[in-house]
């Protein structure tokens, strides 16, 4: 018994050893996926968790099944209708055309079955109908728009954050190059080499660039806070981003690029469906000028019960009969003369419109086109201006070391390395922003 108890102990005491093993793991796990910042983003994983989530895409979406839904609603039109009704009435007393034959019972019940269906309405229908595909195909074009615009503004915001930390990391060099000069400036100080105010202005500038470097990782995390609301992820979950420097290269030419745009941009597509459906409105609105004819079946019966099925003083308990029937309103003061002359008006504002889109489009590619180029120069000049910023604080600071410069000449050129790699880093952002804002302008999603 004694051994069996002990036996018992022992394996209790294996198992809760391996349970917290098992639980020590999981949250070690845990705290290094958050340290890690969760999943790391590329470009194109950003863009398609965006397509998926952001609810600007699926309001769109929305509006094309609506657009759909509409469309079949429309179709239904052409087919017939089924109606029924079901009455009672009740009368103060029996109706009789001699002594004892009664030909209206005090209870009347009276059931009708009716087949409708419109032969003619002066082509409403089929105007209607050609509308709802073309409202059908308009939701379509603007689902493709806000795809388009989300995939340029994830692009702006991964390479915004991208762009932020790069000058959150030149703060942050600045911070300890103006650190490692303090300390030789103490040193020079405490030996009586370079007088106090040297000193005093070597403390100051490393206070501002720390200042500088709060600010910088600041927008580090502002940039992150609007790239996770874009996402639909919590505002404060990590982000890691793969760094991608320069997106590629771009070697159309803008006669190219302007053609790729006027042929491709949903946003004229949807101008031309427009001024399509401005015509169909005034057809639509012609329909008044023709008749209307309807045909319409019924079905009768007639009884003195509940059940309908006829009784005393029913003659004909069921019949059926078929009609025709023509309208025409021929005359209104010229109300339909008006309201065909507005539809013409819209139609000439559509018109407009469409011309309105291809200049904007045809602008829309000349600014992002000029600011690609413009940011490719700067690239390439930025690039060689920090290496020579960085070759002139480094001859700086050794002449500093011989006592032949002035600490002031070593901050000159340490916020002269620093003003350059941000103009070089800015060039890379505007470079990659132009690319995309390029990319958008001639239609495109994605590279």
């Amino acid at each position: 018994m004694q051994l069996n108890r002990m036996k018992r102990q022992w394996i209790q005491l294996v198992v809760t050893c391996l349970l917290c093993w098992v639980c020590a793991l999981i949250e070690a796990a845990s705290g290094f996926a958050e340290e890690g910042g969760g999943t790391r983003f590329t470009l194109k994983s950003s863009i398609a968790h965006a397509l998926k989530h952001n609810p600007d895409v699926l309001i769109s979406k929305e509006g094309v099944s609506a657009a759909r839904l509409n469309k079949k609603g429309q179709f239904s039109e052409f087919l017939p209708k089924l109606s029924s009704t079901y009455g009672y009435l009740r009368l103060d007393n029996e109706k009789e055309s001699l002594p004892g034959v009664v030909t209206a019972p005090k209870d009347q019940y009276t059931f009708t079955a009716t087949l409708d269906q419109t032969v003619f309405t002066g082509f409403s229908k089929m105007n209607r109908f050609e509308i709802s595909q073309l409202d059908l195909q308009i939701a379509r074009f603007q689902e493709r728009e806000a795809r388009q615009d989300l995939v340029y503004r994830v692009k702006e915001a991964y390479f915004n954050i991208l762009q932020e930390q790069n000058l959150a990391m030149v703060a942050a060099r600045a911070v300890e190059q103006l650190a490692s000069h303090l300390e030789q400036a103490r040193d020079f100080y405490e030996v009586g080499l370079i007088p106090r105010n040297d000193l005093l202005e070597s403390e100051v500038e490393l206070a501002n660039a720390k200042l500088d470097l709060v600010i910088a990782r600041n927008r580090v995390t502002f940039a992150k806070s609007r790239f996770n609301v874009l996402l639909q992820r919590p505002i404060d979950a990590p982000v890691s981003l793969e760094n991608i420097g320069r997106a590629g290269t771009f070697d159309k030419s803008y006669p190219a690029c302007v053609d790729l745009a006027l042929a491709h941009r949903t946003e004229k597509k949807r101008a031309l469906l427009g001024l399509e459906r401005s015509q169909e409105a005034v057809q639509l609105a012609k329909r008044d000028y023709y008749p209307a004819v309807n045909l319409e079946a019924n079905y009768v019966k007639t009884g003195d019960s509940a059940d309908v099925d006829g009784g005393t003083g029913i003659y004909d308990e069921e019949e059926w009969n078929v009609g025709v029937t023509a309208s025409w309103t021929f005359w209104e003061w010229g109300k339909t003369a008006y309201g065909v002359r507005e539809k013409l008006r819209r139609r000439a504002q559509a018109e407009l419109a469409v011309k309105k889109i291809e200049d904007r489009i045809r602008q829309d590619v000349k600014d992002a086109y000029l600011s690609l180029k413009e940011a490719e120069r700067n690239i390439v000049t930025q690039k060689k201006a920090v290496e020579q910023a960085k070759e002139n604080l480094r001859i700086t600071k050794e002449r500093y070391q011989e006592q032949v410069a002035t600490s002031t000449e070593v901050i000159d050129a340490q916020t002269l390395l620093t003003r350059t790699q941000n103009n070089y880093y800015n060039a890379l952002n505007g470079y990659n922003l132009s690319k995309a804002a390029l990319y958008r302008a001639i239609g495109a999603e994605a590279e």
